[in-house]
């Protein structure tokens, strides 16, 4: 994959949503979220969660066998300390050596780590996004991941149509940042207000 190297963009994604559920203040959890489905609580949930999952995965453990202890609400009413303890072991884990070289279990059946990893940061920054505008603050989502990610992912989103992964992409100026144009891939209006 061309532009930012895996892990230096893992890292920078994480960096930017980490930043943003600190910023949250505990007045904003019931606000709601560019996903329409989601409060601002919802989305910090649902990273929890695929944080909790995440080293399991990579140590080799299966989607059965983890089974369904990491679902419904894994924030309870501190959603800011339970990511916290979830990127606590799941940061680690992508940078565990070895942790890349294999597959990964997941509910589509078994992908390579590297991309699992893609995947990941794909979740961070367009939630980190999400998230920003859901509190009402600017998303600092670094133009050159946005544009790593935005190429990379461009050529599935056919595929994913359907399947209630994203909504159908948005349109926006070929000339556009590259944080607007990965956005409007996975659905979002780069310039709407959460409703």
């Amino acid at each position: 994959m061309d532009g930012m190297e895996m892990r230096t963009a893992f890292d920078t994604a994480f960096t930017e949503f980490d930043r943003l559920v600190h910023e949250a203040d505990g007045t904003r959890w019931d606000d709601p979220t560019p996903c329409t489905e989601w409060t601002v609580k919802d989305l910090v949930n649902h990273l929890v969660s695929e944080h909790l999952w995440a080293p399991h995965l990579l140590d080799g453990e299966t989607v059965a066998a983890i089974g369904g202890r990491f679902d419904g609400d894994v924030v309870g009413d501190d959603p800011v300390a339970a990511w916290e303890r979830a990127g606590a072991g799941s940061r680690p884990a992508f940078h565990r050596d070895g942790a890349l070289d294999g597959e990964v279990d997941t509910s589509g059946g078994p992908v390579p780590a590297t991309e699992y990893t893609w995947q990941m940061t794909m979740d961070l920054a367009v939630h980190g996004w999400d998230l920003a505008r859901g509190l009402r603050v600017e998303s600092r989502l670094p133009e050159d991941l946005a544009r790593t990610l935005h190429d990379a992912f461009a050529p599935q989103v056919a595929a994913w149509q359907g399947a209630g992964i994203f909504d159908p992409p948005v349109d926006v100026p070929d000339d556009a940042p590259a944080r607007d144009r990965l956005v409007a891939l996975l659905g979002r209006d780069p310039h709407a207000t959460p409703r």
